[in-house]
């Protein structure tokens, strides 16, 4: 195999920004219930509105904000293992991406065969550096997808550079 010129790795926070924040604010909200024994706004709340509630002994808010926490961070650790199990390599001849935990697909693609490199951002991706990679090579399909590459106008320059035959 060729030198490897570019590794990369889909960012969980640029690939789910909205998911992860949500995430870390629920572990926050879970370890402060935990901390606290009171889940803040909501029981005022219902006393108010729920007069003659009378909660029952067994329960305990402590139990949601361990469940709030578990969430939060299995969320996340999927995401993270996701993110941390493919990988786009860039090499003098070919590129190649790597995708799964338990089960692997890798895709190689030779860099003389590549016909366009295609980068979407939208304007979150923008503000976060991060992006869509698609490659073309002779059909009219895509023969590489990536979602939430860091850095994506970098990768598109390294392709092209190896694939019009500079180094």
């Amino acid at each position: 195999m060729s030198q490897l010129l570019y590794q990369a790795n889909p960012s969980v926070w640029r690939t789910h920004p909205f998911g992860t924040l949500i995430a870390w604010l629920l572990v926050l909200g879970g370890g402060f219930v935990v901390a606290t024994g009171q889940i803040p706004y909501l029981t005022p709340l219902l006393y108010q509105l729920l007069p003659g509630l009378q909660l029952p002994a067994w329960f305990d808010p402590r139990h949601l904000g361990i469940a709030l926490i578990a969430i939060g961070v299995l969320r996340l650790l999927s995401w993270w293992f996701a993110a941390k199990f493919d990988q786009l390599e860039i090499h003098e001849r070919e590129i190649v991406w790597t995708h799964g935990f338990l089960s692997k697909n890798y895709t190689e693609t030779n860099m003389a065969s590549i016909r366009t490199v295609r980068v979407h951002q939208s304007l979150l991706q923008r503000i976060l550096n991060a992006g869509d990679l698609v490659i073309y090579t002779t059909g009219d399909e895509p023969e590489l997808s990536i979602k939430g590459l860091p850095r994506p106008a970098e990768i598109r320059e390294h392709i092209k550079r190896q694939s019009s035959g500079e180094a």
